[in-house]
């Protein structure tokens, strides 16, 4: 067989597992679900073993239907923002914080005076601000792990290494590729912080240990990860300055590969290190909730074959399901305008469409004011990104090439890192 290289994805309601060749092909695709976290008045929790156990499963299953001499590298993504505190074994010392958890908001209030004004470490989602929390509950904790970190080392043994794309929201200057002076303004020691690596590179081996109990060779290389959203990301191809990702669910995410770093904290965009690129993007209140509020799912399928892709009904629309926009203006007042309404239901239906397809235009104009190039060619993934007569009307408003994504699947973006980092 083939040589192997596995991802592994870590989401919020499960894992999955993917295997490809050198060619990039899939081998295989296997899921566990996960219990949903607890949600105690914003504190949402997480026992770190549950993921633990998903991916045993997953690997006992792979390795009964792949020879497990045939595999060679591995690669994990996690949510951004989920942490969890550790002893010096390696071992929790309470459930993980979910990349959702808004219960450090003292501690993003702390950070509002150190921060700089353009770090993504402000808000009580931050992994920076949990790893304080973590940090004034367990004083003595050894190790602040992300989701990915924790997981990695039980393959590894390693507790003390992340990724760029983690450990950027726990404070991580990526630029300059280390933690910043004024976190020594924090009441946390810098000894617990892991050493962080670029993504894809090799973190280390398969350790003795977990190689014997799921019957592997133990020359498995462990690639270091990044975040679910740009295991996503590298799922879809894009590599160099000039491609875009849109992103067509509930709402509307653009990603753009650029030649330098951007930041806009008011708009949420900042610049995660991609190979020797970056990737900036932001996210529109906009998307396909608008339509599912007026329109059903038999509704929008045979409205979406009855668009005019030749001619645009001029509607000046701007979807929103209520008040306020993040992106590309920072409005929390920005009202939905989704008038006059014509009594035809297909002028309207287009005319929803044609009004996100402006919004990701002004998307990308936005990122290209501040700095990265206006894309070359988009690749579409989510839900919408199936409407193929929409995507005709996206590429006449936005001027560039719109193809579809082969793959958007975070666990195969991370296979594509275990392949790439082992070369």
């Amino acid at each position: 067989m083939d040589d192997v290289y596995i991802g592994i994805d870590l989401g919020t309601s499960g894992c999955r597992l993917c295997a490809i060749n050198p060619q990039q092909q899939i081998l295989a695709l296997y899921e566990r679900p996960f219990p949903r976290p607890l949600n105690q008045n914003g504190r949402i929790e997480q026992d770190s073993h549950i993921w633990w156990q998903g991916v045993k499963q997953l690997l006992q299953q792979l390795v009964e239907e792949i020879p497990g001499r045939s595999i060679k590298a591995i690669s994990i993504n996690g949510t951004s923002g989920t942490l969890l505190a550790c002893d010096n074994k390696g071992q929790p010392l309470a459930p993980a914080l979910m990349y959702n958890d808004s219960s450090s908001t003292a501690e993003a209030g702390q950070l509002s005076h150190i921060a700089p004004a353009d770090s993504p470490v402000q808000s009580p989602n931050s992994g920076l601000a949990k790893i304080m929390q973590l940090h004034r509950r367990f004083p003595d904790a050894a190790h602040f792990l992300h989701q990915a970190d924790w997981i990695a080392a039980q393959l590894t043994g390693r507790f003390d290494i992340t990724d760029e794309n983690n450990a950027l929201k726990s404070g991580y200057d990526a630029i300059h590729r280390c933690w910043p002076q004024w976190m020594d303004q924090l009441p946390v020691p810098a000894h617990a912080l892991p050493r962080v690596i670029p993504a894809g590179q090799l973190m280390g081996k398969i350790s003795p240990q977990a190689a014997k109990s799921f019957c592997l060779p133990d020359s498995i290389n462990i690639i270091a990860g990044t975040t679910d959203s740009l295991a996503a990301f590298i799922a879809t191809g894009a590599s160099q300055p000039g491609d875009g990702v849109t992103s067509l669910g509930s709402t509307l995410v653009l990603k753009m590969i650029s030649q330098r770093p951007i930041y806009n904290a008011g708009m949420g965009i900042y610049s995660h290190r991609l190979g020797e690129h970056w990737l900036a993007g932001g996210a529109s209140n906009s998307g396909g909730a608008v339509l599912k509020k007026y329109f059903n799912d038999k509704q929008i399928s045979l409205l979406s074959e009855q668009l005019d892709t030749e001619q645009l009904t001029g509607l000046a629309y701007y979807p929103l399901l209520r008040k306020g926009e993040r992106f590309p203006e920072n409005n929390p007042h920005k009202q939905p305008e989704l008038t006059p309404r014509p009594e035809d239901d297909r002028l309207f239906f287009q005319g929803i469409l044609e009004g996100i397809s402006r919004i990701e235009k002004a998307g990308y104009e936005k990122l290209q004011q501040l700095g990265a190039p206006y894309p070359k060619k988009i690749i579409t993934c989510g839900g919408g990104s199936q409407n193929t007569n929409w995507l005709k009307i996206r590429q006449t408003i936005l001027g560039t090439e719109v193809v579809q994504a082969e793959h958007a699947d975070a666990c195969y973006g991370s296979a594509l890192l275990a392949l790439k980092g082992s070369f």
